[in-house]
């Protein structure tokens, strides 16, 4: 199988190429799970929080934002005693906060989902880049996406960001049209 260039060996990468990324994913649940996840990678490589991703379920209380909007100052500091997840302050306050945006949004529009996915006119942007210097970084959509998360009272949610969180959830289906993936996830 010839996959996404940036799938390389590592088992933990290809096992996430070949099951979750780009993906359309309309769980609150994991929406949110992979909102934190990649909230947590900025400045970072991917690989490091995947290789952490149980980590965090487990100091993060499974991603359960009710829990997590809760978390106080107790809670924090044994987040940053937690050498199984990155020991971040400004991540983790962005964590706690971007939990209780993200609740509000739920409330607002029934689902995270709907506010999500409205973004997309409720359907998957299916690219066709043959070389991965085609793939944009950002795009209008995730600055627009940004923009208005940011505006709701979220953190760490720059447009680049915003753009990997839209792809790991199959907003957009950024696989190469040689990976099998790419017909797989949708076009």
């Amino acid at each position: 199988m010839e996959r996404c260039w940036w799938a390389g060996e590592d088992p933990l990468y290809v096992a996430y190429h070949d099951h979750e990324w780009g993906v359309p994913c309309r769980d609150d649940a994991k929406l949110f799970e992979m909102l934190l996840l990649e909230s947590a990678q900025a400045g970072l490589a991917w690989i490091t929080i995947l290789r952490k991703r149980e980590n965090y379920r487990r100091a993060f209380s499974h991603f359960d934002p009710a829990k997590i909007a809760r978390y106080d100052k107790r809670k924090k500091e044994r987040l940053l005693a937690d050498a199984g997840i990155v020991r971040n302050r400004l991540k983790i306050d962005s964590a706690i906060r971007n939990a209780r945006v993200f609740l509000d949004l739920r409330q607002e529009f029934g689902s995270f989902s709907e506010f999500l996915w409205g973004f997309v006119d409720g359907e998957p942007i299916v690219n066709r880049f043959r070389r991965p210097d085609q793939i944009p970084a950002s795009t209008p959509l995730s600055d627009s996406l940004s923009k208005e998360l940011k505006r709701r009272g979220m953190n760490f949610v720059g447009s680049t960001i915003v753009y990997a969180y839209m792809q790991s959830v199959g907003m957009v289906n950024d696989h190469l049209v040689d990976c099998p993936r790419h017909k797989e996830v949708g076009s």
